[in-house]
């Protein structure tokens, strides 16, 4: 079981390095299950989400509302979405609720190189799906 509070001082000390020019601002959510807010400097509007769900970490980043895509566009999105899915590296589409969301998910042993790299491509992905999505969108 990792210990998310103890990861976010360890993400927050590495984020303070810069690591490939990316800094990270660290945020507990207090709550049920700890969650961590992982924005990165110039991201700040697309967060990662850290969470550990007992057997994996979880790292999630919400995309856009169900309301905001063009009615017309929908099925040609999914479409889009499964095509996307396999050659984006260590992400993949889901859903939440009504809210679409990009996530990647790591094995409770990584190490925090593994977590920051996951990071990292996660908000690179989301930067990308955001792009590869805009003509779907409101």
């Amino acid at each position: 079981m990792v210990d998310v509070a103890k990861l976010g001082s360890q993400l927050i000390e590495k984020g303070q390095e810069g690591i490939d020019g990316f800094i990270f601002d660290i945020q507990s959510i207090p709550g049920e299950i700890e969650v961590l807010k992982v924005s990165i400097e110039g991201r700040e509007e697309l967060p990662i989400f850290l969470s550990n769900a007992s057997t994996e970490i979880l790292c999630i980043s919400y995309l856009f509302k169900e309301n905001e895509i063009l009615e017309s566009a929908n099925d040609n999105m999914h479409s889009a979405m499964i095509t996307m899915n396999i050659p984006m590296p260590l992400s993949s589409f889901g859903k939440i609720r009504d809210q679409y969301v990009i996530f990647g998910a790591l094995s409770t042993t990584s190490t925090l190189d593994d977590i920051v790299h996951e990071i990292i491509t996660l908000s690179d992905n989301t930067l990308e799906a955001i792009k590869t999505m805009r003509e779907y969108l409101k």
